[in-house]
């Protein structure tokens, strides 16, 4: 079975490796890649264009004319996918590719070969790498922002919003099945979702957090400054959204996710 692999672009034009994702598409007949245009303002499209003709039997795009943010870009690629009978693994990395293939091959085997995970996520913590290159400024921020995360999510994991993670087929509709309230913290609510969907004692036997040997945070992050300093409000608002006031709520949506997706 095949690995549906998502790339969320947006304004990549300077970024994008295009050589890279050829060169690896061209090596394996198990993956196919499906590109997200998210409105994209520089050249992002005709590069993607490129891609596909170069590999247009396992290259897709999706061109969104208006841009949504990371969240509805990697929820259009998994409703996508989805609908390939043959994929049986959906995941999504970076467009810069901060994550490589190697890494995200080695997320896919270990999901492959553990029947009882239905997710693994890379980790960008959870074992000290010296191949792993962060941002200071990005880096302190983000220890913050992992407090809060751990006090909504409640749970052992070290990095929520590491930007490689892959899912079996079957828990696709749970996580993506409606919208996220989020354009960039959607990852804390596919955990939310999946905590609720198998209970607080059994969600960390169905997800593994797996270290990456290597990161690179690329320069050109599309998150302003903005939008780092409404990210504890965001997560007080998906603490409330998702929280036992609101249970009843999620589980209707939950019920209904098998009608409304693709």
């Amino acid at each position: 079975m095949k690995t549906g692999l998502i790339i969320p672009c947006y304004n990549e034009g300077e970024r994008i490796n295009s050589k890279a994702f050829i060169e690896f598409i061209k090596t394996t007949d198990n993956y196919h890649l499906c590109f997200i245009n998210d409105g994209s303002t520089d050249n992002t499209i005709e590069i993607l264009k490129e891609m596909k003709r170069a590999c247009p039997e396992q290259v897709s795009i999706i061109n969104m004319l208006i841009n949504k943010g990371k969240a509805a870009a990697v929820r259009n690629g998994a409703k996508y996918l989805y609908t390939f009978n043959d994929i049986e693994y959906i995941g999504f990395i970076d467009a810069d590719l901060s994550t490589d293939f190697n890494d995200f091959n080695k997320l896919v085997n270990t999901l492959k070969f553990n029947e009882n995970l239905d997710m693994v996520y890379g980790s960008r913590r959870k074992e000290k790498n010296d191949n792993i290159e962060r941002n200071i400024f990005r880096d302190f921020f983000s220890r913050i922002v992992k407090m809060v995360i751990y006090m909504i999510l409640r749970l052992p994991i070290e990095d929520t919003q590491c930007g490689a993670k892959v899912f079996r087929r079957k828990v696709i509709p749970i996580a993506y099945g409606y919208k996220f309230l989020t354009k960039w913290l959607f990852d804390v609510e596919i955990f939310i979702r999946l905590k609720n969907n198998y209970g607080l004692n059994k969600i960390m036997d169905k997800i593994y957090e797996q270290p990456l040997e290597r990161w690179n945070d690329v320069e050109g992050s599309k998150l302003g400054v903005k939008d780092a300093f409404m990210i504890p409000m965001k997560l007080v608002s998906i603490w409330y959204s998702y929280s036992f006031f609101n249970k009843a709520k999620f589980e209707e949506k939950i019920s209904n996710r098998f009608s409304t997706f693709p």
